[in-house]
Parts: structure tokens; C-alpha cells; sequence
């Protein structure tokens, strides 16, 4: 191929791609507005990185312990590299995306949450407040809907945030005000 060996060539190609690797991996954040012609998850950038180094490795290691026809080791390189891809994006970066996007939240999904208070709320100042959640407990400051004191170990329910602030007011559980 071009008067190269495809050793030359798989070895190239291994280099060249694992080190676009490393750099996408450190300048992922800038690089993600250039790849993202293609919308598609599996024509996203680690995918195709993966899918030449695993291709150009299979492709080298079948040239350097086999007899084979290069164009046979070639199908088989690319064979290779498609099971591989379509396992990483199937097993490794769906499960990894569906994980990374349950565990965020924004300060408007606080907003109606219970919480109990683990520093009491003065009348005109702030305390803390402790929020469960399924991904775990999350600490906020809090001042008082009403200007009352809430003391600590009180339940209390979050009105609205306010630049990262719970507004709250007691939780009765027993009152309603409709």
C-alpha cells in the first residue's frame, strides 16, 4: 500500500490514533464542537479512535504471526474492530451516558422537596439544611420563607431556591392550604 509494508502502515495508523486518543482525552471539552458534525452516538470520537486501534492492532498482529493474504488480514481488522466498537458502545458508554444524566439536578428540582434542618434557621439570617435524595444527601443553605426560627432536626419543605439559597418553611404534614 503507497510502497509501505502494512506493517508500516497498521503501526502508523495504531500510533497516529492512540495518540489523538491521549489528546482527546485532555482537550475532550474543547474538541467536542468539531466532532459534532455527525449526531450520532456511534460516530462519536472515542468510538472511531477506538475502532483504528483496535483495527490497526488486530491488522499488526495478524501480519507479524500469520501467513495470511493482507487483504484477508485487512477484513479481518475491520471485522474485529466493528465487535469491538459495538460492544464498547453498548456495554461501556450507553450504561456510562443513561448514569451520568440521573445523578445530576438543577436548584428548580429542589424546589418542593422535603429536607430536615441540621443547623437551625435563625428568623433573619441562615442556617443549613440536609436534602435526600436517590443519589445521595445534598447540603444547602437555607433561610426562612415566614422570617421565623427553625430549629435544627425540623422538617421542612423548600419554597424556591434563590441563587443557591433554600427558602423554606416548615412541613405539616397534617395541614393543607389549599
Amino acid at each position: 500500500m503507497f510502497s509501505h509494508s502494512p506493517e508500516v502502515v497498521y503501526g502508523w495508523v495504531l500510533v497516529v490514533s492512540a495518540l489523538l486518543t491521549v489528546l482527546y482525552f485532555f482537550f475532550s471539552d474543547v474538541l467536542d464542537g468539531l466532532f459534532d458534525v455527525a449526531d450520532h452516538p456511534l460516530f462519536s470520537p472515542q468510538l472511531v479512535l477506538s475502532f483504528f486501534i483496535v483495527g490497526s492492532a488486530v491488522g499488526l498482529l495478524a501480519e507479524w504471526y500469520t501467513d495470511w493474504a493482507s487483504s484477508l488480514v485487512l477484513w479481518l481488522a475491520i471485522g474485529v474492530a466493528l465487535v469491538a466498537v459495538l460492544l464498547l458502545h453498548f456495554f461501556v458508554f450507553l450504561p456510562l451516558r443513561s448514569a451520568e444524566a440521573s445523578l445530576g439536578y438543577t436548584d428548580a428540582d429542589l424546589e418542593g422537596a422535603l429536607a430536615k434542618v441540621i443547623v437551625s434557621v435563625p428568623p433573619d439570617g441562615f442556617g443549613e439544611i440536609l436534602i435526600s435524595r436517590k443519589s445521595g444527601a445534598v447540603a444547602k443553605a437555607a433561610k426562612s420563607a415566614n422570617n421565623e426560627a427553625i430549629p435544627s432536626g425540623e422538617e421542612v419543605i423548600i419554597v424556591q431556591m434563590e441563587n443557591g439559597v433554600a427558602v423554606v418553611a416548615r412541613h405539616d404534614p397534617y395541614h393543607l392550604s389549599i
